[in-house]
């Protein structure tokens, strides 16, 4: 394989590793918030007491894997019109 094709690859794996993770934290946290306004006591969500950190961490590690995988795609489209 020429070097083009194989950073291509892996700009479209970390692009598509991050559109997973960005979804699954978006699940997770709509999932967090429906559990919570079913439950006659909602002082966690008025407080937003004790934070629940998962969420944010897979949408924030989504969002670096889709800038590496476009980084790394554009830089595979650059390699292969040079060489």
């Amino acid at each position: 394989m020429e070097a083009p094709a194989i950073v291509a690859i892996l700009g479209a794996f970390f692009t598509l590793f991050g559109a997973i993770l960005v979804t699954w934290g978006y699940r997770e946290e709509k999932g967090y918030y429906d559990d919570i306004v079913r439950r006659p006591d909602a002082r966690q969500f008025v407080t937003r007491f004790p934070p629940k950190l998962e969420a944010g961490g897979l949408k924030a590690g989504g969002f670096i894997g889709l800038a590496v995988g476009l980084v790394l795609f554009i830089l595979a489209l650059l390699l292969w019109l040079v060489f």
